[in-house]
């Protein structure tokens, strides 16, 4: 029979795949002899059993309530007793943590009679009707009631008390507000609220089942590429209360900054709350350092604790915790989630403790960290004057358009800054669609700032002086007004706002990699170039760039490429040298056709010539020409106008009445499956030879100044070894006409289904395979790029038929499957045959990873994302 339930004292991180990683940790704090509430977890495989069948496992509530019976014997009190009540939080807690994404239930266990044993049993009665107050809203939320009736109705109260905080309601006016609570739930679910303890635990319990397929939930899930199919567990804890006086409060605390990396005490406490009121905002906080004023005998107990659980855990720890009436209780610990920044520097100093090892350090950062940091940051030499000042909270440069909402942020069409007094996970897709986050209220650990982090936001949280009126859709600050739709600038690393848009410049890891930077004391620099180095020295996979000019193959030897992956020729024939192309296509005979290709010829020389010089001593891949010749040329539909508008006119239209023919005898339904690539070369005489031609004396040149050019040439769009075997003799032949020239390996794109299901065949005719990952995409699943990814992709994605889209990271399943076929069948023919990828999955960290597996050479990529590139290739290694 399955087991459901675990007690917290038989759980661990072993189990964390079944426990969610709340309740593995909260086991883990158990064992470690730390105060932790008496409770149990269900697991994640009764969530999954719901979720799958629409009920519960007929086992699940015997087991709950036999661990139920525990905690309330161990604590002696009972689940909803009138005289002495057991109160319980009700949580979420998946594998990967979703902060906020999912519902959480605290005081479960409270009716119209236990309220008055809680008075009694803690001689507040203030406190009692206040905990009554919060059950009924939060178990009104979890099921679809709007969270802003409640907030309206408790607004209300406290205006007509005539008070600022809640803190400051009345006993009578708590029990006034449970009645109009209970009204506003009846009048939603047409149901009293519910008053049978049992009842409301069991219907806490299908809520949080539920939450895991909310909107935001999934959201999130997607955002941060967590598998759906996992289901959350659910920890049902003992309540301890931290809104029973000023001797009480709630926290949350990080062993170190999240959003710097620095060490020291970092955190926030709230006197007198409870639960969420920490991260929801709803209250400035007190820095968590001032807690040693108040308290410092819980504040010494809490140090201890943070120092044993980050050496237990090895990594920064968020921690969340509440002291009751002097006692402190720990209701849960993760590893925290940190900025892109404090992740590199964090991992860096562990290392320089003796707490993990270069390996370990490498293991806890990413390629997507890396990226964010390469994005730009504001350029401050001006005499621009912050409007208001905040939290830092993520840093980051973000400029945008104020918006009061999240749905006109996910809706926006233009950059954008969301403003909010604080944010609820319901503001999640606008959060995400934000280029900034800005709050009035809240701290370091409010929900803005946890999430902010989390996906990679600027954030700046507790901007005090922010006046925000939702309903003017308007802020006032120092005595301006800021309405929706003005521009403001976000300085998510020094927490200042900026009236109007900042310059940018390039963030200091990108002035690292451009070599205009040392790493010098800069502890950030410093530990990317540790990380990063290390990587260099593990990793296996090459790392290429794929490079068009001589400037960008320039800046990528600087971003660390070791050599050219796929040079674009077709890049060079644009701008002004289009006339040539042009003259090309209108060709009446060989004599024109070949003349045109003679003016080619030495263009195309020079900019091999300085693409091999910027790469001396590293191989350049140089693809011939692959789209089809009318990209060149006007579109149809301009051509037809300026025709139609000289012969209205009675002027004679030209050359234009020439390329509008060539156009339209070219035109093809599906360009991107016509005569492209290797065809191009086989039906246009002397296109191939031409560019061959070019590099072979570009590397005979580069190779008489003195240096070390290794051009290779790259067929492309083979389907059949038959195309590379008539290709590869034209360009032998044309190769053999030049002297001087080095050898120059001649491959093949597999970018062709059928070239990767033939690939042993193709082998014998190619030194080198490089995978064109773009078109292998669009031709296995049948995707036109340019049409699918606006048409349908947001719907395949919200239905899960995938969780990314194809061409961002790799199909390893189907497009992964003609990957591994081609190398093994491409190897078995050639043994040393070297294979690549060139499409842009190959700055992709998930995709790096699946290249590594499959046992290609090199990947290559972008010269932005060849420091990413180099990063997870060595994490893959590992």
């Amino acid at each position: 029979m399955t087991k459901y339930v675990y007690r917290f004292s038989s759980g661990g991180m072993d189990l964390k795949d079944l426990l969610g990683g709340k309740g593995a940790n909260l086991a883990e704090m158990t064992k470690l002899g730390l105060p932790v509430p008496p409770g149990f977890t269900i697991t994640t495989e009764a969530c999954r059993a719901y979720l799958a069948t629409g009920e519960v496992p007929g086992s699940l509530f015997g087991e709950v309530a036999d661990h139920l019976r525990e905690v309330e014997l161990q604590l002696d009190r009972r689940l909803g007793d009138p005289g002495n009540p057991l109160l319980v939080s009700v949580r979420s807690g998946g594998k990967f943590s979703m902060p906020g994404m999912m519902e959480t239930v605290l005081d479960v266990g409270l009716n119209d009679s236990s309220v008055a044993g809680l008075a009694a049993h803690t001689g507040d009665e203030r406190f009692a009707w206040d905990s009554y107050r919060r059950l009924i809203g939060m178990f009104g939320k979890t099921f679809g009631i709007p969270g802003e009736e409640f907030e309206d109705a408790l607004a209300q109260a406290r205006e007509a008390a005539g008070v600022a905080s809640d803190n400051g309601l009345s006993t009578e006016a708590l029990r006034d507000l449970v009645e109009r609570y209970k009204k506003i739930f009846h009048g939603h679910l047409g149901r009293d609220f519910p008053q049978a303890p049992h009842e409301q635990l069991n219907m806490a319990i299908r809520a949080v089942f539920d939450s895991w397929n909310s909107e935001r939930a999934t959201v999130y899930r997607r955002q941060e590429r967590i598998p759906a199919d996992l289901g959350t567990a659910v920890t049902v804890m003992a309540m301890v209360y931290g809104n029973l006086g000023e001797h009480s409060g709630t926290g949350v605390a990080f062993t170190r900054d999240p959003a710097t990396g620095a060490k020291g005490v970092y955190g926030d406490y709230l006197a007198d709350a409870q639960g969420e009121d920490v991260v929801a905002g709803i209250r400035n906080t007190m820095p968590l350092q001032d807690l040693e004023k108040v308290d410092r005998r819980s504040f010494s107990q809490l140090m201890t604790i943070m120092n044993t659980l980050e050496q237990h855990y090895r990594d920064l720890c968020d921690i969340e915790f509440t002291i009751e009436r002097g006692k402190l209780w720990m209701l849960q610990t993760r590893v925290g989630k940190r900025t892109p920044a404090a992740a590199f520097i964090i991992a860096s100093q562990l290392v320089d403790e003796g707490v993990i090892d270069l390996d370990e350090a490498l293991r806890r950062v990413s390629g997507r960290q890396l990226t964010a940091l390469m994005f730009p940051t504001f350029d401050l030499s001006g005499d621009d004057e912050p409007i208001a000042t905040g939290v830092p909270a993520s840093p980051g440069a973000a400029v945008g358009k104020v918006v009061f909402d999240a749905h006109r942020a996910a809706a926006a069409t233009e950059p954008v800054v969301l403003v909010r007094r604080e944010t609820n996970p319901d503001d999640l897709p606008g959060m995400i669609a934000a280029q900034g986050i800005l709050t009035s209220h809240g701290g370091k650990t409010s929900h803005a700032a946890v999430v902010a982090r989390g996906i990679g936001k600027t954030c700046v949280c507790g901007a005090d002086e922010l006046d925000i009126d939702l309903d003017a859709r308007e802020m006032l600050v120092g005595g301006r007004v800021v309405s929706e739709g003005d521009v403001i600038s976000v300085d998510g690393s020094t927490g200042k706002i900026y009236l109007g848009a900042l310059p940018v410049q390039p963030s200091p890891v990108v002035r690292y990699f451009e070599g205009t930077l040392a790493p010098g004391a800069d502890p950030l620099i410093r530990a990317v170039h540790r990380l990063l180095g290390h990587a260099d020295g593990i990793r296996r996979l090459a790392v290429h760039a794929n490079a068009d000019t001589a400037a960008d193959a320039a800046r990528s030897r600087r971003f660390g490429a070791q050599g050219i992956g796929l040079c674009r020729t077709e890049h060079m024939f644009l701008g002004e040298r289009r006339t040539l192309v042009e003259r090309l296509i209108l060709a009446t005979g060989a004599a024109e056709r070949d003349a045109a290709l003679a003016d080619l010829l030495p263009l195309q020389r020079d900019d091999f010539t300085g693409i091999l010089t910027a790469m001396d001593g590293l191989p350049v891949t140089i693809r011939l020409l692959d789209p089809p010749l009318h990209e060149f040329l006007p579109s149809l539909e301009e051509l037809a106008v300026r025709v139609a508008l000289a012969e209205e006119r009675g002027t004679d239209p030209g050359e234009d009445a020439a390329l509008l023919s060539a156009v339209r005898r070219m035109h093809e339904s599906n360009p991107m499956l016509g005569l492209r690539g290797v065809r191009l070369g086989l039906v246009v005489p002397g296109l191939f030879a031409m560019q061959v031609r070019a590099i072979a004396e570009a590397a005979a040149q580069v190779r008489a100044a003195g240096g070390d050019p290794r051009p290779e040439i790259m067929v492309p769009l083979v389907g059949a070894v038959q195309e590379l075997e008539t290709t590869r003799t034209e360009i032998e032949r044309v190769l053999s006409e030049v002297s001087g020239v080095p050898t120059i390996p001649i491959g093949t794109m597999i970018e062709v289904p059928r070239a990767a299901l033939t690939a042993g065949d193709i082998a014998h005719a190619a030194a080198f395979f490089s995978f064109g990952t773009n078109d292998l995409t669009q031709m296995t699943w049948g995707f036109s790029r340019d049409d699918v990814e606006g048409a349908f992709f947001p719907r395949y994605l919200d239905l899960g038929i995938f969780g990314v889209s194809p061409f961002e990271s790799i199909d390893a399943t189907g497009v992964g499957r003609l990957i591994r076929i081609a190398v093994e069948e491409g190897r078995a023919a050639r043994p040393e045959l070297t294979i690549g990828v060139c499409g842009e999955h190959g700055g992709d960290p998930d995709s790096v990873h699946f290249f590594h597996e499959a046992g290609l050479d090199y990947v290559s990529c972008s010269p932005y994302r060849v420091p990413v590139a180099r990063l997870e290739a060595g994490r893959a290694a590992l």
